[in-house]
Formats: structure tokens, sequence, C-alpha cells
């Protein structure tokens, strides 16, 4: 695994943000939409979950930003509307009778040698050991990829970068309230097993300035139209 990096290093490093009208798939709660635009693209958030969304459009606005509500492998966009399409940590969350069919509607919204920009995480590293409990996602992140190299084929250009990367909680309250808000059903695993789960996150935590850090192996294919 390469050295660390931010997600934004590496998504700025493969995709220029500058003028680029970009759709931001799985969306969540909108911090990559207001990451792009705050450097320079026209974005716009695709989530089709309601507490996301709620928090989404509550957050400052960074410029034009905009949310829709709807479903990776049916979007409410035209053909060629977007230079690029990211799925940022959001295409294993898609059925997985449905990931083709998201890539495919992905490819169809991008314009003729535009981008597909995939983010998925890899089932290692102290961030994958602290969900695994809740929802271990090893099958469905080999599902993911599987459906990226199925669509491949079909693009005039593939690229596959690996490196390494760490996000932050303030404490055990923010990763459970995050949890909860990406998928509301995560409620009574909490309920259930709160104190294991607080037991699991103060062991692989590692306490700095910006709050408790788990680091994340990542994957990112790169698909050119």
């Amino acid at each position: 695994m390469s050295e660390f990096r931010t997600n934004g290093s590496v998504l700025r490093e493969h995709l220029q943000l500058e003028g680029l009208h970009i759709v931001d798939i799985g969306s969540g709660a909108g911090d990559l939409v207001r990451y792009m635009t705050k450097h320079g693209a026209k974005v716009v958030g695709l989530e089709c979950g309601a507490a996301q969304l709620k928090k989404a459009n509550e957050s400052p606005l960074q410029g034009d930003e905009t949310y829709v509500e709807g479903f990776g492998q049916d979007m409410p966009f035209n053909d060629g509307q977007f230079d690029a399409a990211v799925f940022f940590n959001s295409l294993h969350h898609v059925p997985p009778e449905h990931m083709t069919a998201a890539l495919s509607e992905a490819s169809r919204v991008v314009k003729n040698n535009g981008t597909i920009y995939i983010a998925e995480p890899l089932a290692s590293g102290t961030g994958f050991e602290l969900h695994a409990p809740i929802d271990d996602e090893t099958e469905v992140r080999k599902l993911a990829l599987q459906a990226i190299h199925s669509i491949s084929t079909s693009m005039s250009g593939t690229r596959e970068v690996t490196y390494s990367t760490s996000y932050f909680y303030d404490d055990y309250e923010d990763f459970r309230a995050e949890s909860i808000r990406i998928d509301p059903v995560r409620q009574p695993i909490f309920d259930d097993r709160d104190d294991a789960l607080r037991a699991n996150f103060d062991k692989l935590g590692e306490m700095e300035e910006k709050g408790y850090r788990f680091d994340q192996p990542m994957r990112i294919n790169i698909l050119t139209q």
C-alpha cells in the first residue's frame, strides 16, 4: 500500500475540478459535494437517504451546489449531462443486483470522453475493523469490484490506484450518530451492542488533535468514456 494521502488530494490529482459539471452519486451529507464546489466544480449531489439529504441541505453552501433525491440505478438526469460522475464510498451501498445498472447509468449521464471516478474502501485497516461488527462489507465490496470490472471493458480508458487515508470522529457518539444517519437500520444494532461497540471504538481509535483517527486503505478506479 502506498503512503498516506487525503481523499481530496487523490481526487484532485486525477480529476480536474475547476469548471467541471459533476454528479456525486450517493452524496450522503454532502461533504464531498461541498469540497468539489469549493475547488471550482459545479456539483449535483444525488442521495436516496432522507436523513443524509436533510443534513446536506442544512449545511452552509460553498457555492451553487444542489442536492437531488434519487437512486444510482435510476438517475433523474439527461444523457450526457455531466463531465464526470463520482461514486465515493457509495457503490458498495447500492444493492448488488443494481450495481452494474448504477454504473451504466453513470455512463449514460456522463458526456463522451467524460470520467467515472469510483472510490471504494478496502476490507482492511482500523476503519474497517471499527465498522465490521455493525456491517461487515467484505463480500459486498467484492461485488462492487466485479461490477466495476464488468463495465470497464466498454470504456476507452481505465486506471486503478490504491492509497491509505484516515478519517476522524470527535468521539464514540459522533461515530454512532453518523453510522445511523447513513443507514437507520443500524439503530437496533447500536442499542443492543452499545458497550461492545464503544469498547471497540476505544481500542482501535488513535486520539489526535483532529479527533479519534481510524486508518482506511482505499482503491480508486477511474473510467474514461
